[in-house]
């Protein structure tokens, strides 16, 4: 849960309904690819909610497939209006609100995962895990060309 992010939530549902009932590798790609500003806070609850999960299981001790979990529910309520005003021609002020959003991912195990998983060993690392490592890898390439200084005709052909 995330709560009192600074976008409407009309906009964060948006977002939202783009990954309701999703597996979470496949929630993960399209928030990390989706070209919406709630995006990367929603993207930040649901790999809140996939490690809350893993630790769950794990105090628990019992199995936990990351590659069964799916986007049980999701939910964005409305949080507090911050009001403002701003100057309007004659002396008068125009009122206008900044909204917030509550932000609300659950993640659940898929039904008969663990009648598989007793029955099929599994060793692989988690795929969830992997789309995680390669979005942040992603983010830190995208960083570092925007870091990059950059180079005329000139210092490319003395390259």
């Amino acid at each position: 849960m995330a709560r009192y992010v600074r976008v409407s939530p009309q906009k964060a549902r948006l977002v939202i309904d783009l990954i309701r009932g999703a597996e979470a590798e496949r929630a993960l790609t399209v928030l990390g690819t989706a070209r919406k500003r709630a995006a990367r806070d929603v993207e930040k609850v649901l790999r809140s909610a996939i490690a809350n999960v893993q630790r769950k299981a794990e105090d628990a001790g019992s199995p936990l497939d990351v590659d069964r979990l799916y986007v049980s529910r999701c939910v964005v309520n409305p949080g507090p209006v911050l009001k403002r005003f701003r100057g309007a021609p004659f002396g008068r002020a125009h009122g206008y609100v900044h909204r917030t959003s509550h932000i609300v991912v659950a993640v659940a195990e898929q039904a008969g995962s663990a009648t598989r998983r007793a029955a099929e060993p599994t060793t692989t690392r988690g795929r969830v895990r992997k789309a995680i490592e390669t979005a942040r890898k992603q983010q830190k390439t995208q960083a570092q060309k925007k870091r990059a200084p950059k180079r005329s005709k000139k210092q490319e052909k003395a390259k």
